[in-house]
């Protein structure tokens, strides 16, 4: 079975397991872990999440274990590329994890990214709280809503986001 086919079948097992509004507790099957960065990712866009508002990175921020983790979801169109950040239970601390992937699902249009450990400097070997990946649907400019999902220590997470639409500059 291919990589895909096992992240593909661990979502549908997640998502029947976790059904609507489990988003932010640990999810029922072994997923892909996540991590976070302190250094500023580009976001020119002014994006918000409506109950955390927007991270340090300027993206969008979900729970991950009822808070305990945070991710913080950043893109960037002209790249066709997602960035994920792990952060703490402050929403602000970067916060490496022992994964070498986890997964972005997107709800419109549906599609499926495995973003890559991208350390950052001085994290230990093994560990990241930065995860970076690409897909030609990133490029088109709208407001994102999906899941992350990953592993920490054995306990599968998955969280919820939602790009909040961009505020219009003040007319004069």
């Amino acid at each position: 079975m291919t990589r895909f086919s096992l992240h593909a079948s661990f979502l549908l097992t997640l998502t029947l397991a976790l059904g609507c509004g489990g988003g932010d507790k640990p999810a029922a099957k072994p997923a892909t872990p996540p991590a976070a960065s302190s250094t500023p990712a580009k976001d020119d866009h002014g994006h918000k999440h409506a109950a955390h508002g927007a991270g340090p990175h300027e993206g969008a921020v979900a729970d991950w274990g009822g808070g305990k983790f945070h991710v913080e979801f950043t893109v960037d169109h002209d790249k066709q590329e997602a960035t994920v950040y792990i952060l703490g239970d402050d929403e602000k601390t970067a916060t490496p994890i022992k994964a070498s992937t986890i997964l972005l699902n997107i709800n419109d249009p549906k599609f499926q990214v495995e973003l890559a450990a991208a350390p950052l400097e001085g994290e230990a070997e093994g560990t990241a709280s930065r995860f970076v990946g690409k897909h030609e649907s990133l490029g088109k400019v709208q407001e994102f809503s999906g899941s992350i999902s990953g592993e920490v220590e054995g306990t599968p997470y998955v969280g919820d986001f939602h790009e909040e639409p961009h505020a219009e500059p003040a007319k004069k």
